[in-house]
């Protein structure tokens, strides 16, 4: 398949629901491939940003409601296998990344004491509102998740592949028909290989699904897949940390906001939150959290409530 072809595709295919359409094959599930995590590629390297110095902001957070005020936190479920997004520091347990930042300098805006609970990325959505108050975990916005939750952007990501260091399997980015490709359970990319059309004399893609995306980075590194799928600041990051021995696989492609999960329906929570990113962009907080992380490429300069995907 050409590449002009695919990139006309994959845009129809995205703007629909998200879908992928780089080769005509099928696909088998395999799910959780690669377990050895504690080989994965996100051990920290930096330590997170200092937010202390971010102070409540008493009109925003005079915003909130009683039910995420009452306890006193605010309570966010996060994946933290997703760097530089959301990992884990050293010490196996902080859950530190760019979100994780912005994450404490909203609830030192709020006023609230920051309680990030680390969960399986696609059990977060189902539970804001319920467990969490908010949900942060470098979602993209698609219509179907609008469906469950109300969304404030303030990231832009496009998304990437990676393959073993001097590509040995020469995997062709327009055409993984054959191969293992590694993605974390829930994220659009499985998705979009999972809407992936069959075609007459074309062999299936096998997708790996890992509930962490370090896993899916691993599995690579590993030899155990062919290549790996995942938002372009996670591609950049996992290539980053593994000392040469994985490489990006053409260019970023289909860039799209990434925002924060609030219940359906939560006007206020919603108001609070957008007013709290906006201060964070205004005031400069968000771009020195964004540039201590290195994608400062993706900084958006307007936080917006539900903004509208093709």
């Amino acid at each position: 398949m050409q590449s002009t072809k695919l990139k006309s595709i994959m845009a129809i295919a995205l703007s629909s629901a998200m879908l992928f359409a780089t080769a005509a094959c099928g696909t088998s599930d395999k799910a959780d491939a690669g377990t050895d995590s504690d080989k994965g590629s996100d051990a920290a390297t930096i330590t997170s940003y200092d937010v202390s110095s971010v102070e409540k902001d008493d009109t925003i957070a005079a915003l909130l409601p009683e039910s995420v005020t009452k306890d006193g936190k605010l309570t966010i479920g996060t994946n933290p296998s997703y760097a530089p997004a959301e990992f884990l520091d050293a010490d196996g347990k902080t859950q530190i990344g760019y979100d994780m930042d912005l994450a404490r300098a909203m609830g030192n805006i709020f006023g609230l004491d920051t309680e990030i609970v680390s969960s399986n990325f696609d059990t977060i959505i189902p539970a804001i509102g319920s467990k969490y108050d908010l949900g942060i975990a470098a979602f993209t916005i698609t219509k179907e998740r609008m469906e469950s939750v109300d969304f404030v952007s303030y990231f832009t990501a496009g998304m990437g592949y990676a393959v073993a260091a001097g590509n040995p399997k020469n995997v062709d980015e327009n055409d993984l028909c054959g191969l293992n490709v590694a993605v974390e359970t829930g994220t659009v990319e499985e998705e979009a290989i999972n809407k992936t059309a069959k075609a007459d004399g074309k062999k299936d893609i096998t997708i790996q699904s890992s509930k962490q995306q370090t896993d899916a980075t691993t599995a690579v590194v590993t030899g155990k897949a062919d290549v790996f799928f995942a938002d372009s600041p996670v591609v950049g990051y996992a290539i980053a940390q593994t000392d040469g021995q994985l490489e990006q696989l053409g260019k970023d492609f289909d860039e799209v906001p990434n925002a924060i999960a609030i219940k359906k329906g939560d006007s206020q929570t919603t108001e609070a939150v957008q007013k709290a990113m906006q201060k964070l962009m205004d005031d400069g907080t968000y771009t020195k959290i964004l540039q201590h992380w290195g994608v400062e490429s993706g900084a958006l300069d307007k936080a917006e409530i539900n903004p509208a995907v093709e």
